[in-house]
C-alpha cells in the first residue's frame, strides 16, 4: 500500500432535497457561493492540499458538474475575442484544476455506498473522501491539516469541529482521548445522538482519510434506514482492526448545504472580497434589522 494521499473522492450524487426546487435541475453541488460553486472551493482545497487525481461521483441530472470542469471553448473564445484575459484565464484555470474522472452512483444509496463506487480508482492507496457541501474556511487548508495527521499515524482520519448545545445531535459525533494538541485518538463514533447521550462535542464533518480497507468494512456493513449504507456504521466496524484519529480543525467550517448556513457562508465569503466587501459592508450598515 502507498502511504502517500494522493487521490480524492467526491460524492455528488446526491439529490439536493434540501434546496429544493433550485435543485430540481440543477446540482446543489453547483450553488454558487458569491461567483464560484460549492464543489470548486473544495476541489481547490484537494488541490492545495497536495491531491493529483480526484473522483467525482455523480447521478443523474448531474452532468453540469462535468461541463464546469471540462474546457469550454466557445466561452474561452469569445473572451479572448473581447479581449477579457483575465476572466478567460480564470476560466481556463478551472479545467486545468487537476485530473479529473467521473463514474455514476446509479442510486443514492447513503454516503457508505457513494464512497465504495471509488474502488477501482482507488486500488491499494489511502484516499481522501470530501463533501462538497462542508466548506472550511481556513488559512491552511482543512485537508492538508488531516493529510499531516495521516502522515504520522498511518490511520484513517477523520475531521470534526466543536459543536455546543443541542446541534450536536445533527450529527455523527466522536468519543476520543486527545493525545496531541487537536489530535484524538478515536475510541467510538456515535450517529446522531440525543443530546444528553453525546460522548463529547466533537462532531464529524465532511472531510475523511480512509485507507483502502474500508471498502470491505463497506462490504460488511448492513444497510439502514431506506436501504442506505452509512459510512459511520463501516468506520465503525473498522475501528475494530485498526486506529483512527480525528483532527479538530483550525478554520470556520460552513454547512453550505443548509440554507441558513449557505446564507451566512455567502456574506462572510463576500466581505472577504477586495472587489465586493467595501459596498457590501456599507449596505449591511444600513439595512434596519431591529
Amino acid at each position: 500500500m502507498s502511504n502517500k494521499v494522493r487521490k480524492a473522492v467526491f460524492p455528488a450524487a446526491g439529490l439536493g432535497t434540501r434546496f429544493l426546487p433550485a435543485t430540481k435541475a440543477s446540482p446543489k453541488e453547483m450553488l454558487p457561493l458569491v461567483d464560484k460553486p460549492l464543489i470548486q472551493y473544495s476541489v481547490e482545497e484537494a488541490v492545495a492540499s497536495g491531491i493529483e487525481s480526484i473522483l467525482i461521483i455523480t447521478g443523474r441530472d448531474k452532468s453540469a458538474i462535468e461541463n464546469h470542469f471540462d474546457i469550454s471553448f466557445e466561452l474561452e473564445h469569445l473572451l479572448k475575442e473581447k479581449g477579457n484575459i483575465a476572466m478567460f484565464e480564470a476560466v481556463r484555470a478551472i479545467s486545468d484544476i487537476a485530473k479529473i474522472s467521473y463514474t455514476r452512483q446509479k442510486q443514492a444509496l447513503g454516503l457508505g455506498h457513494a464512497i465504495y463506487q471509488a474502488k477501482d480508482f482507488v486500488g491499494d492507496e489511502p484516499f481522501a473522501a470530501l463533501l462538497a457541501d462542508d466548506i472550511v474556511d481556513a488559512e491552511k487548508p482543512a485537508l492538508r491539516q488531516m493529510i499531516e495527521v495521516f502522515d504520522k499515524y498511518q490511520a484513517p482520519v477523520i475531521a470534526t469541529m466543536q459543536i455546543a448545545g443541542e446541534a450536536i445531535s445533527r450529527f455523527g459525533v466522536i468519543d476520543a482521548e486527545e493525545i496531541e494538541p487537536g489530535v484524538f485518538l478515536v475510541k467510538d463514533m456515535v450517529e446522531k445522538p440525543a443530546y444528553a447521550d453525546a460522548p463529547s462535542d466533537l462532531a464529524i464533518i465532511g472531510r475523511y482519510i480512509f485507507t483502502p480497507d474500508i471498502f470491505e468494512a463497506i462490504e460488511q456493513t448492513k444497510p439502514g434506514s431506506g436501504g442506505e449504507i452509512q459510512i459511520t456504521d463501516a468506520m465503525r466496524l473498522l475501528l475494530k482492526k485498526r486506529p483512527f484519529y480525528a483532527v479538530k480543525l483550525n478554520g470556520t467550517r460552513h454547512d453550505a448545504g443548509d440554507k441558513l448556513g449557505f446564507l451566512i457562508a455567502t456574506v462572510e465569503f463576500a466581505l472577504k472580497r477586495d472587489d465586493l466587501a467595501g459596498e457590501f459592508r456599507e449596505y449591511l450598515r444600513s439595512l434596519k434589522l431591529d
